[in-house]
């Protein structure tokens, strides 16, 4: 299955503040944590999906270790750890 989860991203101002700014990492989180939050039912393919197999998260950021992808993953992580 392929699908674009424009629900899954961070708002444009969440992404503009952070700016893949190492600094901002751990504000981020909790801040893009929230908006996914927020976003709980539109996410459910994702969960689903997951609990399936591998999912692939692609992004285009040069930011290896900080970016949105990285993010979802760890928000992902966590729910699943919640189960």
């Amino acid at each position: 299955m392929e699908a674009w989860l424009k629900e899954a991203a961070p708002s444009d101002g969440l992404r503009r503040w952070f700016a893949h700014d190492p600094q901002k990492w751990d504000e981020f989180n909790k801040l893009y944590f929230k908006e996914l939050d927020a976003a709980n039912p539109a996410l459910a393919p994702l969960l689903e999906a997951e609990a399936k197999g591998d999912v692939t998260l692609l992004y285009s950021a040069r930011n290896t270790q900080n970016n949105n992808a990285v993010a979802l993953k760890k928000y992902i992580d966590e729910r699943i750890r919640k189960r």
